[in-house]
């Protein structure tokens, strides 16, 4: 019987985690590990981790690592065969992961999956059924804010939200980089982007299970983007380009540069009037070119999908 462990990053999280583990503690499935990464919590978050006693795998970092590095700190501590990638502001339903694990095990190409996400506050609304990508190449939750019964249908996406994805451990060890699934760089916003491209590319599927439901709080939502934190909307921003510098064809860049234009020069208007302090987001861009660079490198060498296979996903 196929087996999971449940990773949980926390940063000031006191407000969600005890019903977040306890969710986990009633799932059905088979769960090896919790394994809890603290980054550096200056609320209570710790102490209530600590109640759970040895049923939590419980990890506090000095600093802020951020989402991505504190996710492979978790990966590299577990040897189940699907990891989950939990918010610690998401309640799961309890038969959550053995929904999701059924489905994998019995299509093993499948390499990520999400089930049913609902907004917390507002239940009857989809947070998200899976992740879209369209030719300006931005990335959006399915069905957000749309009535839940409207995706009812399990299918086959292009990739999976973060907020709680389950991922295989055979699709991790392909698709990392140096021994890092989610790219460290990408602080927050995107990683699950970028490693639902880069798993298209290699040759690997993703889908969405209804029948596993879970309710998601969510930290910003819409129309709070000016209360973000000046760094936090310079990932947001800048991580686009990263993974495009990664994962993109040149030539569909080309085929789609009627998509991509127009949206490239509303955003710099956009930054440049609103929010011109996200743009010192680039100086980090081109330090890191070189390493980005090699990063591509790897990933287009590993690449074993037609480009039409995967440039289908982009509407």
């Amino acid at each position: 019987m196929s087996s999971a462990s449940v990773h949980i990053v926390t940063y000031n999280s006191a407000e969600y985690i005890a019903d977040c583990i306890q969710s986990v503690l009633k799932q059905r499935a088979v769960i090896d590990k919790i394994i809890v990464i603290d980054n550096a919590s200056t609320d209570d978050t710790v102490e209530r981790v600590r109640q759970w006693g040895d049923r939590v795998v419980l990890v506090t970092n000095e600093t802020n690592t951020g989402f991505a590095a504190a996710h492979n700190q978790a990966m590299s501590m577990s040897e189940s065969d699907y990891y989950l990638v939990l918010n610690p502001d998401v309640m799961l339903d309890p038969d959550y992961l053995l929904h999701i694990m059924n489905f994998m095990d019995q299509h093993p190409e499948v390499g990520s999956c999400t089930g049913k996400l609902v907004f917390r506050s507002q239940p009857g609304l989809i947070d998200s059924a899976g992740l879209t990508i369209n030719k300006s190449r931005r990335a959006f939750d399915r069905g957000a804010y749309r009535p839940q019964e409207e995706w009812d249908e399990a299918g086959d996406v292009f990739g999976v939200s973060g907020a709680a994805a389950v991922y295989s451990r055979k699709m991790v060890e392909d698709v990392s980089i140096n021994g890092r699934f989610f790219d460290e760089d990408f602080f927050a916003y995107k990683e699950d982007v970028d490693v639902a491209w880069r798993g298209r590319l290699l040759g690997w599927s993703a889908a969405y299970v209804p029948q596993a439901f879970a309710y998601h709080e969510r930290g910003w939502k819409q129309g709070e983007r000016a209360q973000r934190p000046l760094r936090i909307r310079r990932h947001s921003y800048i991580n686009r380009y990263r993974m495009m510098m990664k994962n993109d064809s040149f030539f569909y860049m080309m085929k789609h540069f009627w998509y991509l234009a127009p949206y490239e020069v509303f955003s710099l208007l956009y930054f440049l009037v609103r929010e011109p302090k996200v743009l010192a987001a680039w100086a980090g861009f081109w330090k890191d070119f070189a390493k980005l660079r090699e990063a591509r490198r790897i990933i287009q060498s590993k690449r074993r999908s037609k480009w039409e296979d995967v440039y289908k996903y982009f509407q």
